[in-house]
């Protein structure tokens, strides 16, 4: 497949507004595109490079791409980051300045899916004391054999950030509609697989199969998530019901086969070698290969340190040794998706749970199954009184269902008003902060994971963490207006709010009152954030409250 295709089709995407359209026109593509392309094809067109159970990183920020487009173009850096600045949308600025572009290429060649597929392989595995000029020539590569239609939608990929309305729910769609697969099938070969790409081409070249598939020993899958909620109504909804600590740390997936051992974040990212004595820990506790789901929190006299000393520990890449001896990391099993190459995630809730503690002789998360909303609140007490944030409460014979946030697992907290939110820009601070940012701009995502501004934050932020976040988002920048900035979304905030209130200031229709910022959540991917869908959950829960 050209290339120029792949562009033409994203151009016809981006003019349709209508989700049944936009599957429409996908399934039909799915159907005529080559089977070797059509996993990079869905990946692209969701604005991923690689399968999301991947650690593959780009590492190629907008700095990076102004260099490589000034150079193509015969500008200077400065003439492009003005350009960007005076128009916002990146990929059309690309288009616009490729169109008018000084030097023409004699010897253009012309791009093909696969070959541009290949060059970001390429440039991801670059690395050592020139990486970084190595990915700019091959990002000039690109761009000059590229048409600027084709330039529009590179630049979008090589910052990961296609937004053209391609969702996960979309693509699930026009596979099912596609090759005629029941969309149930479809779900969960995806939540096995971690990749809509290689589940499009086993929907066409191996329907039969495609109900076969397993989750597989690393190869990370999302983690399954919580929604905020209350004892008296799990309680009174399902009668017993599971109840376990709400630790204050960094959650993890650990894969074990034989003697090879991994441990992946939430984002999915490998962090077998920042926590290596974690991984010992777990590799002499587990006595199957397991892939299993838990948290790490650090501990100091035996009680557990903030989510921060965490992070701390996790980002630290050099001496590690030492800091294994300053901070011991301790972890906290309470899943299990894979025992013995079999998977478990359809069994109920109990059944797992036997599982796990026939699989660890340490480590596992403890737990009290209860009816009575009067054990679980002193069980609730208990939690904070001992240094974590709150309580689990878990459906006796709920699956394990990777990335749903729904209302099986539900936890309980004091600090129940905070929410995850994606940093997409911020104004240049005044004063003593006139070199810092001194407030952020926020956004939540809707269906198709596009993100909606809901939400400006200033307050929570020291001198300190300020200093911290600029160096943060100073190679993030897209674009800049003044006093105001536009950033690569790709950092979460925890923020705290008084109210959420209905707005027609920002484009969620929702504004937080009193904004507060709690703390940074590297630990977490954009994917995460915060739902338009949850807020309509959270406004009406707060209504019923009044």
């Amino acid at each position: 497949m050209k290339f120029l295709e792949f562009a033409e089709t994203c151009r016809k995407i981006e003019e349709i507004s209508s989700r049944l359209a936009m599957t429409d026109l996908l399934a039909d593509v799915f159907v005529k595109i080559p089977d070797e392309e059509l996993s990079v094809f869905v990946r692209f067109a969701r604005g991923k490079l690689f399968p999301d159970w991947s650690s593959e990183k780009l590492g190629f920020g907008p700095s990076l791409l102004y260099e490589a487009l000034a150079y193509v173009i015969g500008k200077k850096k400065d003439f492009v980051i003005s350009a960007i600045n005076s128009a916002g949308d990146i990929g059309k600025v690309v288009e616009e300045l490729l169109q008018k572009r000084e030097q023409t290429m004699f010897f253009s060649e012309e791009l093909e899916l696969a070959d541009v597929y290949n060059r970001f392989i390429l440039m991801a595995k670059t690395s050592g004391r020139k990486s970084q000029q190595e990915r700019v020539r091959s990002a000039q590569y690109l761009l000059s054999n590229a048409t600027p239609l084709e330039g529009r939608y590179l630049a979008r990929l090589m910052l990961e950030e296609m937004r053209i309305g391609v969702g996960e729910g979309v693509v699930k769609d026009a596979v099912s509609k596609a090759f005629a697969i029941p969309s149930e099938i479809v779900e969960h070969a995806h939540q096995a697989l971690n990749d809509l790409g290689e589940v499009a081409l086993l929907a066409k070249t191996e329907p039969n199969n495609l109900a076969k598939v397993t989750i597989t020993t690393f190869r990370p899958v999302k983690m399954m998530l919580a929604q905020q909620g209350s004892i008296t109504n799990m309680v009174e909804t399902h009668g017993f019901v599971a109840a376990e600590n709400k630790y204050d740390g960094s959650r993890f997936q650990f894969h074990k086969k034989g003697d090879r051992c991994a441990i992946y974040s939430r984002r999915l990212e490998e962090m077998t070698n920042s926590l290596p004595d974690v991984v010992d820990k777990l590799s002499k506790a587990v006595t199957r290969d397991v892939i299993i789901d838990g948290e790490v929190i650090a501990i100091l006299n035996g009680k557990p340190m903030p989510f921060q000393t965490v992070l701390r520990r996790i980002r630290r890449k050099h001496d590690v040794e030492s800091a294994v001896e300053e901070i011991e990391m301790m972890p906290r099993v309470f899943d299990i998706l894979v025992c013995d190459g079999e998977t478990v995630i359809d069994l109920p809730f109990t059944e797992r749970r036997k599982l796990l503690e026939s699989s660890l002789t340490d480590f596992v998360a403890p737990q009290i199954v209860s009816d009575n909303p009067e054990e679980i609140e002193a069980y609730y007490h208990k939690a904070l009184d001992d240094g974590n944030e709150g309580i689990m409460l878990k459906v006796m014979n709920a699956p394990y269902i990777p990335g749903n946030r729904g209302k099986l697992w539900i936890k309980i907290k004091p600090e129940v008003d905070t929410i995850d939110l994606a940093v997409t820009g911020a104004e240049w601070g005044e004063g003593k902060r006139a070199k810092m940012f001194g407030s952020f701009l926020l956004a939540c995502q809707d269906e198709n994971g596009d993100l909606l501004e809901i939400s400006r934050v200033a307050t929570g932020i020291d001198d300190a963490m300020l200093s911290n976040l600029y160096d943060i988002f100073k190679d993030k920048i897209i674009s800049e207006h003044g006093k105001t900035v536009s950033f690569e979304p790709d950092v979460i905030f925890e923020v705290g709010y008084a109210e959420l209130q209905k707005s027609t200031n920002y484009e969620a229709g929702f504004a937080l009152r009193f904004p507060r910022f709690v703390r940074l959540r590297d630990d977490k991917d954009v994917s995460e954030i915060e739902t338009v869908e949850s807020l309509i959950r959270r406004y009406s829960m707060q209504n019923k409250e009044e």
